[in-house]
């Protein structure tokens, strides 16, 4: 389990990368077809950098607005307080904030940019439908998600394909209307602004895609970490294997949920079962998997 725990963090630092050379390779075709040259990857890279810097102060505050989350105190609900509190003891983080979400389907998730300004949020059908134990192993994997700084991972990842598309989108609008490159097409003896011309729309097309594929590979390893991670958490893997389960077979719809935050979800609440494109281009690993690997534990 540990070299899986492992495996899963090189492997997410590895698809992180991959995505900034892609960002880079796709600003360096831009500015060979325009008159940015090289400047264009390097303001790729400063937007990206100023995207991430919005998303790691407000996003939380946005997730938990979407939401609808209500915060809690211990008099509120004192099990539910007293097993997160548990939890981050045992995980050696500070209390996060703990909401509820007035919802009868059962689902959670984790928000904030760091340990120190956490919020995790369970909704009422969770609190109905799980015994003690599932509501353990949900919070023991939303902590896991606070303890690995994955909202702020997969904030970061986001704006990297963001810019990706972002540039993409530029590139056919400048073969659309005629840009620089016809110019410098006429200049270039060797015909070698004609090559970036045709590289640029071939990336244009397929660099969107490629990069929402790793987003969605990244999203999936760090939801096996924190299963994996949250099952040590709680010393008991059948709990969270029984709490997948369960919230996967409710029927249920997640009315607060909506595509901006279904991903952050311990269940992807939009999620179509079956097909195999459904799997591809879901942010989550399949619930069959993620039990098997649990109960293999």
């Amino acid at each position: 389990m540990f070299d899986a725990v492992a495996a899963n963090k090189t492997k997410s630092v590895f698809l992180v990368l991959l995505v900034v050379g892609v960002l880079v390779g796709v600003g360096y075709v831009f500015g060979r077809m325009t008159d940015l040259g090289y400047y264009a990857p390097l303001l790729a890279l400063g937007f990206a950098l100023l995207g991430v810097i919005g998303s790691y102060y407000y996003s939380d505050q946005i997730v938990l607005a979407m939401s609808h989350a209500r915060p809690i105190e211990h008099a509120d609900n004192p099990h539910l307080y007293n097993t997160v509190e548990g939890l981050a003891i045992a995980a050696q983080l500070p209390m996060p904030r703990v909401y509820v979400v007035d919802d009868p389907a059962p689902n959670a998730f984790a928000t904030g940019r760091n340990p120190e300004h956490a919020a995790l949020a369970v909704t009422a059908g969770l609190l109905q439908k799980l015994d003690n134990q599932e509501i353990e192993g949900v919070i023991g994997h939303e902590m896991s998600h606070i303890k690995d700084y994955d909202v702020l991972f997969m904030s970061l990842v986001a704006v990297l394909v963001g810019m990706i598309a972002l540039l993409a989108d530029w590139m056919l609008r400048y073969m659309w209307w005629g840009g620089s490159y016809r110019r410098r097409d006429s200049r270039d003896s060797g015909g070698g602004a004609g090559l970036f011309v045709l590289l640029g729309l071939v990336l244009a097309i397929l660099a969107p895609l490629v990069a929402s594929l790793i987003q969605l590979a990244v999203s999936r390893r760090r939801e096996y970490l924190a299963d994996s991670e949250g099952a040590v958490l709680t010393r008991y893997p059948e709990g969270l294997a029984s709490a997948l389960e369960k919230i996967a077979a409710d029927p249920e719809p997640l009315h607060s949920a909506n595509k901006a935050t279904a991903h952050m979800f311990i269940y992807n609440p939009l999620i179509e079962h079956g097909g195999w494109l459904n799997t591809l281009f879901s942010t989550h690993p399949p619930i069959e998997e993620r039990v098997r690997r649990l109960r293999a534990m």
